[in-house]
């Protein structure tokens, strides 16, 4: 009975042991349930101020209810801890502000609130505690509105910086959902004003998009429009798994469409997506991009995008892209590789079929209306050949540039006989070099070296210019497919110039121009009409006309021009061949786009009705006009008529011309342009009397 009762006894208090273990925690957990949170709410705000370095304030109400974490919640324990429900907490009313940093550098206008959402709710986990980590599995935001600031002097709120005395609280968010939610940009420094607005689907379009926005405002004075979904929830722990972004934006006139992944997307460690870019022209996206692009025609192209951010640097590959600009194709890959002092942008670019007015707009050459298109402010004026534009070179110094451009064929309207082309361009710390730009032209080559300093280090605003040109082997009658006279020439083309000039524009840089440009024809043959008609002897025209063209064995063309500040002055320009010898004297005036040239045949045999009268080339390059000294033709014609008076049959004898051939000034000639023409430097000159006497 006794032994019975200390049974009994011993029984009862495990019981009551047990009970006491059961009922502290559900007397714990009931006063937590009914607890008013709303006290915790101080010391919880000033944790979470203390963790992320700026204020952080619930201002409505707190509640909480305990959740038991289901299979498809992150966070979870094995064993008892499993069996423990976490604090669902739900929170009204919520501003984050910005760092006191930010707010003492920043304007008043700028210092406002980072963040506010109407409502959030997430599940803590009550373990993590126990280390003084504020571990949150999901965070849902509900009407969440973020302000993101950069001010003008660089310095923004939304770089969460580490306190100089780190908190011994951490915070850890490993996903985030949000739902009706706006972002407002305001970035002074790239003059951005962006307003978006952000939502869940309802119900979700797919697996893999669940949030859509759309966006609007104003991008550098353009306006800036456009839509766009992503993934439903946004991991911030664990981002191994792609994110997926499908985007369509309008900035101004250029269109940008991307779709694909972001990896890690917290700090776009990686990113990979098809970019489709459209516009006026390529050198608008130097507001979007900052990447220094040339003016071109309206474009399309679409490739690969991938990009990988690095604390030393970014790297964006436009991978395998084609497209057309203007109506020539292009294809190739570019990449971007940010660095000090200057980002590099390097790759090869090809195109199939290049229409060779597409390339007008480069150096500004194309149509007022195309200059409207691609919003250039000067227009070309009426009376005037050669480009006005400035070249842009202020953003030169923005980046660094190796690229390698080809064209397979070129299409030109007129049938200019060019079949390809090929450059290498660099650009160097403000210096734009083609070394070389060469072209297939009429059979030959035409090379070039081309280097033009925008640095602009001596503040003039202009370019510091210096070209080489060679062509060799250019075939006379392949210069001009359609026009006769000169099909039926032949002979072999070789020229060079080098000139050195300062401006800011085509046209002011050749106005400005110093140096030479040398030509040679060597042996060869010459329409017999073309030369006939530039002899100006008629009864011969009208022969050849009759009986068909024929050849005139050419001994050779030599042209020789100084050219100083933009006028070249003619040292030596002839045209020989067996029947008649050509003197051309003058000069072209590249500063006014005037023509002053003379003319001179002198035929070496006899030519009936030969006026042996000098032709002019005059007036603008817009312009020009042609005529016969009538002094010189009114002689000949009224000697003519005072002799038919008095003997009809002599009549025709002051337009015989009988002359013994002379010496052929060729052989002298060859000499001197054979000899590499040269330029001084930049902004100076040579005298063109003392360079034609040095000849």
């Amino acid at each position: 009975m006794i032994s019975s009762l200390r049974l009994s006894r011993r029984a009862a208090l495990r019981l009551a042991a047990l009970a006491g273990l059961i009922a502290v925690p559900m007397i714990a957990f009931l006063v937590l349930a009914s607890y008013d949170w709303n006290k915790v709410k101080p010391w919880l705000n000033a944790s979470a101020s203390e963790a992320i370095g700026r204020p952080f304030a619930i201002n409505g109400d707190l509640s909480i209810s305990w959740e038991k974490q289901t299979s498809g919640k992150t966070g979870l324990y094995e064993g008892w801890r499993s069996l423990v429900p976490w604090p669902h907490l739900v929170a009204q009313d919520i501003v984050i502000g910005n760092s006191p940093a930010f707010t003492a550098s920043a304007p008043k206008s700028l210092a406002g609130k980072t963040a506010s959402v109407r409502q959030f709710a997430f599940s803590l986990n009550p373990f993590a505690l126990l280390d003084k980590k504020i571990s949150i599995p999901i965070l849902r935001f509900d009407g969440p509105v973020v302000n993101l600031v950069r001010a003008a002097n660089g310095s923004n709120n939304w770089t969460f910086a580490k306190a100089s005395n780190p908190s011994v609280w951490q915070l850890e968010i490993q996903h985030v959902v949000l739902s009706k939610g706006r972002v407002h940009l305001m970035d002074a420094a790239n003059h951005a004003d962006i307003k978006a607005e952000i939502d869940t689907f309802a119900p979700a379009p797919g697996p893999d998009y669940g949030v859509a926005w759309r966006l609007h405002g104003r991008f550098n004075g353009e306006a800036v429009k456009g839509s766009g979904k992503s993934g439903a929830v946004l991991s911030l722990q664990r981002q191994t798994r792609p994110y997926p972004v499908q985007a369509a934006l309008q900035i101004g006139e250029t269109k940008i469409s991307v779709e694909g992944t972001l990896t890690k997307p917290t700090d776009l460690a990686a990113i990979d997506m098809r970019l489709k870019l459209s516009g006026v022209s390529m050198a608008k996206l130097y507001a979007v991009s900052g990447i220094l692009l040339p003016e071109t025609p309206p474009f399309l192209t679409e490739g690969r995008l991938i990009g990988k951010l690095d604390p030393r640097g970014a790297q964006w590959t436009y991978e395998k892209f084609s497209g057309k600009v203007g109506s020539s194709t292009i294809r190739g890959s570019l990449v971007y590789q940010a660095r000090q002092p200057r980002a590099l942008l390097s790759g090869t670019v090809h195109s199939n079929l290049l229409q060779f007015s597409d390339l007008a707009s480069l150096i500004g050459a194309d149509s007022n209306q195309s200059k409207v298109k691609r919003g250039a402010f000067t227009a070309q004026p009426a009376s005037k050949v050669l480009p006005v534009e400035p070249f842009k070179t202020g953003r030169w110094t923005s980046i660094d540039a190796d690229i390698l451009f080809d064209a397979k064929k070129i299409v030109h309207k007129k049938a200019l006989p060019i079949k390809k082309m090929s450059t290498h361009l660099r650009l160097q710390d403000g210096v734009l070099s083609l070394m070389p730009l060469t072209f297939q032209l009429a059979g030959g080559t035409l090379s070039s070296e081309i280097t033009l300093d925008g640095s602009d280090r001596e503040g003039k605003n202009a370019i510091r210019a210096e070209i080489k040109a060679r062509a060799r082997n250019l075939n006379l009658h392949k210069l001009s497919p359609h026009y006769p006279m000169l099909q039926a020439s032949a002979g072999k083309i070789d020229g060079g110039a080098r000139l050195s000039a300062v401006g800011d524009s085509v046209g002011s840089l050749l106005g400005t121009a110093n140096g030479e440009v040398k030509l040679l024809v060597g042996r060869g043959s010459v329409s017999k009409r073309l030369l006939e008609t530039m002899g100006l002897n008629i009864g011969n025209v009208i022969l050849t006309h009759v009986t068909g063209d024929s050849q005139v064995d050419l001994n050779c063309i030599a042209a020789e021009f100084g050219v100083q500040n933009g006028m070249m002055q003619t040292r030596n320009f002839v045209v020989d061949t067996d029947d008649a010898v050509l003197d051309i004297i003058g000069t072209i005036d590249v500063t006014r786009e005037r023509l002053d040239l003379t003319l001179k045949p002198t035929s070496t045999g006899m030519r009936i009705f030969s006026l042996r009268a000098p032709i002019y080339v005059g007036g603008t390059f817009q312009h020009p006009e042609t005529s016969v000294d009538k002094g010189v033709v009114a002689l000949k014609i009224g000697g003519a008529i005072a002799l038919a008076a008095l003997a009809p049959a002599a009549a025709i004898l002051p337009l015989i011309n009988i002359r013994p051939p002379e010496e052929s000034q060729c052989a002298t000639l060859l000499a001197a342009a054979r000899i590499k023409p040269v330029a001084p430097p930049p902004g100076k000159t040579y005298r063109i009397k003392d360079k034609a006497r040095a000849h």
